[in-house]
């Protein structure tokens, strides 16, 4: 299909599929205030020629996708929720390999027990059920850069979003996990993509959130793979632990000075196989 714009629930996606429609559907599902371009091109090319059909797709406000205004989203987490269902529903013929990053995480697991025909097996990377107080705080460093954000550049200047975006990645990443210059590359896409990049930076902070998953993880019955890096300053790996101790037959990938990021392109040996192996199953 390559990229296009598809109508689910009642809006307008921008989505781009890989490899063989025929093959097992994979549904990447991205982080808070990411559009696909996140999922680099080429680790979806790693899956597909692995045999299956990747979907990769912009969230409301990100990319090409229906955008709002700047701090007026007009969408809750549920219909984040029904827009990656309906993803499913229209590009994987209603069931799909689900793989969720920190945010997308937290809507695979919702995919998981409230729409549990759609999801074949479900893939979580970097994400948590949210903060509990048996669960390890973020980093003080972390917390500390939140208690003190850096300055918004001008929204107008490409160069310079891109360069927030940059530093504001490499908050997130592991100290030896960061590539500056392949960040800054993604970033000059995302922004060279993106309808309104304020609303995209800006919008999806404020969305209401559905109830959180803790007290649901036993409703997961589809096969989980856990993905964590051992760095990650967001959700410290006692999170990761948490939803393979708590889903059922939970399986947990550790990657060593990964933060909370995209899985690196020094990782794709590990976390291509293992994504291709646990969608095999």
């Amino acid at each position: 299909m390559g990229e296009a714009i598809v109508h689910v629930n009642g809006v307008e996606l921008c989505a781009e599929t890989f490899g063989d429609p025929q093959a097992p559907a994979i549904l990447l599902i991205g982080g808070m205030a990411s559009s696909m371009d996140w999922w680099d091109a080429d680790f979806c090319r790693r899956l597909a020629l692995g045999g299956r059909h990747v979907i990769r797709y912009d969230f409301r406000d990100t990319g090409r996708s229906a955008t709002y205004p700047p701090g007026a989203p007009g969408y809750t987490g549920d219909d984040l929720i029904a827009d990656a269902a309906g993803v499913i529903d229209l590009l994987a013929g209603g069931r799909a390999h689900v793989v969720g990053i920190s945010m997308g995480g937290g809507i695979a697991q919702h995919l998981a027990v409230d729409h549990s025909p759609r999801v074949a097996t479900l893939t979580l990377v970097s994400t948590s059920t949210g903060a509990d107080d048996d669960l390890p705080p973020m980093d003080e460093r972390l917390e500390a850069a939140f208690a003190d954000p850096a300055a918004e550049p001008d929204w107008s200047d490409p160069a310079a979003v891109v360069e927030y975006i940059v530093e504001e990645q490499r908050l997130f990443a592991g100290p030896d996990s960061f590539g500056e210059e392949y960040v800054r590359e993604i970033a000059r896409q995302v922004v060279a993509r993106t309808h309104e990049i304020e609303s995209s930076m800006k919008n999806h902070a404020l969305v209401k959130g559905s109830d959180g998953t803790r007290h649901r993880l036993g409703e997961v019955t589809a096969p989980t793979l856990v993905i964590h890096g051992t760095a990650d300053p967001f959700f410290p790996p006692g999170h990761a632990v948490m939803l393979a101790r708590e889903i059922n037959r939970a399986q947990l990938l550790m990657l060593d000075g990964v933060g909370h990021q995209t899985p690196p392109q020094s990782t794709w040996d590990v976390v291509v196989p293992a994504i291709l192996g646990h969608s095999a199953l």
